[in-house]
């Protein structure tokens, strides 16, 4: 049953080899999908081109749709897969900060690297910002450690959140991802016109 021990399976040396090779596939399929391009990405704001928009909530969707059936046909060990403990404040400060950077910038930390794998400029400094940032995060976290373990709320899914069954949010979910691509490609016709 998922999760598997890598190392157990196929060795240390063979675990780093599985590793690097998703780890190449998924930055081979984020530079393919347009996610090393910063104006392709900064364009999602704009409502100018959603490629980006598409393929990520595209993944999303997908990747919860084969958790939820994996775990229902138990062939996932759902308490096995690590859900990030939720700090409200911090979490709604630090997403204004990325967001606000995603929109100067075009990149958030993990599209930098892809840009920075295909030696794009732009990236390298960008990530050579993230680096900087984090360095100075750590050695001044700890004055603001109050606010940093503020607003815990512990380990949320949204079915635990809405008191709903699994099925009922990954279904609404769907739905949800479905009517946004149908409806931004909507807002998108009314302000830029039709894409030719």
């Amino acid at each position: 049953m998922a999760p598997y021990d890598l190392v157990a399976l196929f060795g240390t040396t063979g675990s780093y080899f599985v590793y690097v090779t998703i780890g190449f596939a998924f930055g081979f399929i984020l530079e393919s999908s347009g996610f090393g391009d910063s104006r392709l990405l900064a364009a999602q704001f704009y409502f100018r081109e959603l490629q980006v928009l598409k393929v990520m909530f595209t993944a999303i969707v997908v990747a919860m749709i084969l958790i939820f059936w994996s775990t229902a046909l138990g062939l996932l060990d759902y308490d096995e897969i690590w859900v990030n403990p939720t700090y409200l404040w911090p979490g709604v400060v630090g997403g204004l900060i990325m967001g606000a950077g995603f929109i100067l910038g075009g990149y958030c930390p993990g599209t930098s690297l892809v840009s920075v794998a295909t030696l794009k400029l732009d990236g390298v400094f960008f990530f050579l910002g993230h680096v900087t940032g984090i360095i100075i995060f750590g050695e001044t976290v700890g004055f603001i450690t109050s606010f940093w373990n503020s607003g815990y709320l512990g380990f949320l899914t949204l079915p635990e959140l809405l008191h709903v069954e699994t099925g009922v949010v990954v279904f609404l979910v769907t739905c949800m991802a479905l009517l946004m691509f149908a409806g931004f490609d909507w807002l998108r016709s009314k302000i830029y016109g039709k894409k030719k």
